[in-house]
């Protein structure tokens, strides 16, 4: 079922809403809709990734870094 309804934005809000449409009679329903589809995380991170990515964080706060330059020779990309 649609509702209508109104709502208030930004002149430089509907800017940024009308620059995001893949063509000029897209609706705002759709601009919004899809926005909205990308903000919701349907598949949320699963322990053991949310584990890896504090380590990844721990290791980077200790300063155990490598440089991309060594990384790129270590693999011979040059």
């Amino acid at each position: 079922m649609q509702v209508a309804t109104s709502i208030y934005i930004r002149a430089d809000l509907k800017d940024q809403l009308t620059s995001l449409k893949h063509h000029p009679k897209e609706s705002y329903n759709d601009v919004i809709g899809r926005l909205v589809t990308l903000a919701v995380d349907v598949e949320p991170l699963s322990e053991e990734a949310i584990r890896g990515l504090e380590e990844s964080l721990e290791e980077i706060r200790q300063g155990m870094l490598i440089p991309e330059s060594k990384i790129l020779k270590k693999y011979g990309v040059e």
